[in-house]
């Protein structure tokens, strides 16, 4: 896996090296505000700083979250979002960020804070303004916003195989996932049948409210709405392809999918590296940033009795390579959230407990 910490500067500056914490209650987020004198002053921020040589990044997180504003985190789960390199020109920075989210008590004991520990100014906001880019955040924090859009939960669409035994097997897809996907949801629509381009449409016609995940591929590109398309799903084979083919070939040379945030599929370490490199390769390009990882199989599913899932070991040590964040993906629901956030993922994914 690439270090981020380790990437050399392109300059003799020294690269530093910081803990973010992303902490929030519900869809309130703590904000700090940078002073004018500092570096890129005048601007909000999360909560955070540099990591002490040695100190872990959790550890330093603990300690800043505590010298900053009084709140203690050590007993919360934290969650790793991803890690980011950025270059300001005048300083390099590798972020290492991190979800915090606080007990009802907590955010009840520390909801009215307006100043830290340090004299500097803090603000609760809302999560829709946040990200509806309300306050102003440094230049490297455009992508941790991107990936809190992600939601806790993902559903998958039936293949069109499941609905082969009835007359219309096409019409049935459509109907049934028109009528169960819950409203506003997330949906990943997995497709593998050429020729369902129509079925899709209609879909995203019917379910105006539904954000949609497509998979890439040339003869999908036309489907229309496009605004309700949040993401393209790249299969772990077409990662490889690009990183096999050579990192000289531009991203969109290679894929053709520069126009939306990208989730990636990954199912070993070879791949989790390669989704690392495809993320950093996008933001040196300034492209929509991978916003995910579906990260499977984490458990046995029925649509791959075959497969050997990772397990909640494994699968915990695969997520902590990712540089952008896990979505937990086989044999789970909903319910199981929690214990996903446990083992090192954001989000859970599938089919049956999902529609």
């Amino acid at each position: 896996m690439p270090n981020l910490s380790k990437i050399p500067a392109t300059s003799h500056q020294k690269i530093v090296n910081v803990a973010v914490a992303v902490i929030h209650y519900q869809a309130h987020y703590l904000l700090g505000f940078r002073d004018a004198a500092q570096h890129q002053g005048n601007r909000h921020e999360f909560v955070g700083g540099k990591i002490d040589a040695d100190e872990t990044a959790k550890q330093a997180l603990i300690r800043e979250v505590a010298e900053e504003t009084g709140i203690d985190i050590h007993g919360n789960t934290v969650v790793k979002l991803g890690r980011l390199h950025h270059d300001y020109g005048d300083k390099q920075v590798s972020l290492q960020v991190y979800n915090i989210e606080l007990t009802a008590l907590q955010y009840e004991q520390h909801r009215h804070l307006r100043y830290g520990l340090e004299g500097q100014a803090l603000k609760w906001v809302n999560k829709s303004a946040l990200l509806a880019g309300e306050y102003h955040l440094p230049a490297a924090n455009k992508t941790i916003l991107e990936w809190l859009r992600l939601p806790t939960q993902i559903a998958i669409t039936y293949p069109l195989a499941h609905f082969s035994d009835r007359p219309n097997p096409a019409a049935e897809w459509l109907t049934y996932h028109e009528e169960k996907v819950a409203p506003h949801a997330w949906l990943y629509i997995r497709v593998k049948d050429s020729g369902f381009d129509n079925s899709v449409k209609q879909l995203m016609t019917l379910r105006p409210d539904i954000q949609v995940i497509l998979p890439f591929d040339h003869h999908m590109q036309s489907v229309q709405p496009d605004y309700q398309i949040v993401a393209h799903q790249i299969s772990q084979t077409a990662l490889m392809k690009w990183l096999n083919d050579g990192e000289h070939v531009s991203v969109g040379e290679q894929t053709s999918f520069n126009d939306r945030p990208l989730i990636v599929s990954c199912h070993d370490a070879a791949s989790i590296y390669a989704a690392n490199k495809l993320a950093n390769a996008r933001l040196q390009q300034q492209l929509p940033p991978v916003i995910g990882i579906f990260l499977s199989p984490l458990l046995a599913t029925q649509t791959h009795p075959d497969t050997a899932p990772l397990g909640w070991s494994d699968w915990s040590t695969l997520a902590q390579l990712a540089d952008m964040p896990v979505i937990g993906l086989g044999g789970l629901s909903p319910a199981m959230i929690e214990r996903v956030a446990q083992y090192g993922g954001i989000s859970v994914a599938g089919i049956r407990q999902f529609i």
